[in-house]
């Protein structure tokens, strides 16, 4: 019998790092066929795309969690619809870019975001469209760099209070149980949960395939994982309050219906930034860069405003 018990337990404990090589790695096959540009930063590779006028003011416009920025298709298109010269990249862990290992926390994200900027020589004024975790890490480089913002434009963001579903809140709490849950099942729940949630949103077949996809690379899991613990875990207050002393112009634009975001963080952002301008978009959930295309590209001024 302990024999039986040692071996059952030495199978289990190989679960959790057997999960992980077995999926596939990011590498020159998995990127064939990508849009844009892949740069070598000092962090990893990062992908890249731009789009609109060569001549127009410049939108970085970030995605958040669980997906790359393909998720922000249709916000980018629009922006640049409207003139703005629109960069967009794969956070580290997502989509098209590297899985480099470590804390996925502000530090983390910054040192990628800056790079990216260094990288294409953008050294001017910018506007800034983050949703949800991207819009965390946005607001921490826009408080770190004021005079670098020409304005800051936040969906659904995080850094103010969100409500994670339980699984994620409970892996988060656990090391060690909670990294192995993570690598076995968590695949398998992000799936079915991205399946279910999808559908009943009228999501495009294809975002959800794609956010699918994500699930079965080498590196993804660790990487939702890690930013849970770090930066998600982390409360912007201070952040917020830099942006209104410095002056930095901020719109918020919120799902009434999020299932992602605390209901009290448009509350706390009003307290926190009083001359932050907000829109509530009362139907949305938190898919809203996919189901509101439209109200958000509106409520952004065009390039040049």
């Amino acid at each position: 019998m302990i024999r039986v018990g040692l071996v059952a337990g030495l199978l289990v404990a190989a679960a959790w790092p057997l999960s992980e090589a077995l999926r596939r790695p990011m590498d020159a096959r998995a990127r064939a066929g990508a849009p844009g540009q892949i740069a070598d930063l000092p962090g990893g590779r990062t992908h890249l795309i731009w789009q609109g006028p060569p001549e127009g003011p410049v939108a970085v416009v970030l995605h958040g969690l669980t997906t790359g920025s393909y998720i922000l298709d249709g916000v980018a298109a629009g922006l640049a619809g409207r003139g703005y010269r629109v960069l967009r990249y794969d956070l580290y862990g997502r989509g098209y870019s590297d899985r480099p290992r470590g804390r996925q926390d502000r530090a983390f994200f910054l040192r990628q975001l800056e790079a990216v900027l260094d990288s294409q020589r953008l050294g001017g004024e910018l506007t800034l469209v983050g949703y949800s975790m991207g819009g965390a890490i946005l607001t921490a480089f826009a408080a770190d760099h004021p005079a670098r913002v020409r304005r800051l434009v936040l969906l659904a963001p995080a850094g103010l209070g969100q409500t994670p579903p339980g699984l994620a809140d409970l892996v988060a709490r656990l090391p060690g149980l909670g990294d192995w849950v993570m690598a076995v099942i968590g695949g398998g729940v992000l799936r079915r949960m991205t399946q279910r949630v999808g559908r009943a949103r009228g999501l495009p077949a294809g975002l959800i395939a794609a956010q699918i996809a994500e699930t079965r690379f080498r590196g993804f899991l660790p990487a939702v994982l890690s930013s849970l613990r770090h930066v998600l875990a982390r409360d912007l207050a201070a952040e917020h309050r830099a942006l209104a002393e410095t002056g930095v112009p901020v719109l918020a634009i919120w799902a009434g219906r999020d299932e992602a975001i605390s209901a009290q963080a448009r509350d706390r952002l009003a307290v926190l930034n009083p001359a932050a301008g907000h829109l509530l978009l009362p139907e949305a959930s938190h898919a809203l860069p996919v189901t509101h295309v439209s109200e958000i590209v509106a409520a952004i001024p065009p390039a040049g405003s």
